[in-house]
């Protein structure tokens, strides 16, 4: 219910109408909606429905169990007893009687109840323990889920900046071909130089093109992963990239690794719980169990189908009874014997999971500080290649406006400065992936919900 209204919620207050809709989400905002709406995260949720219910099941084992019955037989072919004739006066004859009656009736009621059977016991257990693991599963699937959005909506912030980008030097070749037509037609201008101008500006309007249909398969892809319409326009808001980089001129907090606080190695943890469960369970069918039973019924006979009526031929009678079973096992063939030492195989490979998961997540981590501090040099060598050529075109702009540099030079500085505000943009935006990373490998998914 709680989910159902956080996806309401969403639903309203970004706009979601009948048909198309527009949408701009914030990362956080992104987020919240796939929580709320991804399919297989939903899948996960049901998982742990199913352990919460399982865990019920489990439970009802050691509470009573009633059971009511009835029954009505009707005796067509009564069973006969064979008799021998000189015990009834009628010597050197067979004869046969009829046993019973024609109608039996009866209802009644049975209960039992475990009293001590240590299997049951430690199956409760086990099952709390099995319930505690569906929702470390929940989360595992929900940090998934934060993680692969999050690299998604980055990777289309870099194309939306690429774009950006693009169209900057689109609209400045544009108002170059017309300075440069401008110049042709008044003869201060060559044919070739406007050609090679138009030239550049279709590769680039090409490019857009091109960046246009990733954009669009980029933006399904993570509407598809949201459990979004994709008749819904979805729209992320302009990223500031000056925050990114006073950010990333600050100092670095790698945080403190506790191996302890991932999901990951706390699904082994609990795995293991439960495999100890699994043989203390096999242990138990050492113990004796000793169970109560308990019935009563109330039983109707009758040559005449007036069983039911009052004042009918019918004779009525009631039994009970109350039992206690004592199982006590002996031999089984070391059945339970090679059940326990499986249990013990598998949690030696559990105990090997973990410290290769150990090792796993060191490793994840310390390639992340690493990622982070290669990156914050690679943004601080590309601001100043940017800055640089911007420089260049620049001082190159107005000598050609001044006649004293070619085309060429032109036009290839003005490359330099597309690849160099590329680069950079990218180096900024990477840096957001590798604090991802980071984050991911402190266990801190959930923060970026905040």
């Amino acid at each position: 219910m709680k989910r159902l209204k956080l996806s309401l919620a969403l639903l309203l207050g970004i706009g979601v109408y009948n048909g198309h809709a527009q949408t701009k989400l914030s990362l956080k905002e992104t987020l919240q909606y796939a929580l709320a709406n991804n399919h297989k995260l939903a899948q996960t949720r049901m998982e742990e429905d199913l352990g919460r219910l399982k865990t019920a099941e489990i439970r009802a084992q050691a509470l009573p169990q009633i059971n009511a019955n009835g029954n009505l037989t009707d005796n067509i072919i009564k069973p006969v007893f064979v008799l021998p004739g000189d015990a009834l006066g009628q010597p050197g004859k067979m004869l046969t009687v009829e046993s019973g009656t024609t109608w039996n009736t009866g209802i009644g009621a049975d209960l039992s109840q475990q009293i001590f059977n240590q299997s049951v016991f430690t199956g409760l257990k086990a099952a709390k323990s099995g319930e505690e693991y569906y929702a470390m599963q929940t989360v595992q699937s929900e940090e998934n889920v934060i993680y692969q959005v999050s690299q998604m909506y980055y990777n289309l912030l870099v194309s939306q900046e690429r774009m950006s980008v693009l169209q900057s030097n689109i609209d400045k070749l544009t108002k170059l071909v017309q300075t440069t037509q401008t110049q042709f037609e008044n003869g201060l201008a060559k044919r070739i130089d406007l050609d090679r101008i138009k030239v550049n500006l279709v590769n680039y309007k090409t490019q857009k093109s091109q960046l246009e249909n990733q954009l669009r398969t980029q933006t399904n892809s993570l509407k598809s992963y949201l459990g979004m319409p994709l008749e819904t326009q979805l729209d992320l808001p302009a990223i500031e990239l000056s925050e990114l980089a006073n950010k990333a001129s600050g100092n670095v907090d790698y945080g403190n690794f506790i191996v302890e606080n991932r999901t990951e190695f706390k699904l082994l943890k609990k795995q293991e719980e439960l495999q100890n469960y699994q043989k203390k369970a096999y242990q138990a069918e050492y113990y004796p169990s000793l169970s109560l039973s308990a019935n009563y019924s109330y039983n109707g006979i009758s040559d005449k189908f007036d069983i039911y009526k009052s004042g009918g031929t019918a004779f009525w009678y009631d039994m009970a009874s109350v039992a206690l079973k004592l199982r006590i096992p002996i031999f089984d063939g070391y059945a339970r014997r090679s059940k326990v030492n499986q249990a013990n195989v598998t949690l030696r490979q559990i105990n090997r999971m973990q410290a290769d998961t150990k090792l796993q997540l060191n490793s994840a981590f310390e390639n992340a500080k690493l990622n982070m501090a290669n990156n914050l040099a690679t943004i601080q060598t590309q601001k100043e290649n940017m800055q640089l050529a911007d420089e260049v075109y620049s001082t190159t702009q107005s000598n050609y406006n001044l006649g004293l540099a070619n085309l060429t030079d032109l036009l290839n500085a003005e490359t330099s400065l597309t690849e160099a505000q590329n680069s950079y943009n990218q180096a900024l935006l990477e840096y957001k992936l590798a604090e991802l990373e980071l984050i991911k490998s402190n266990g801190n998914l959930k923060t970026l919900l905040n």
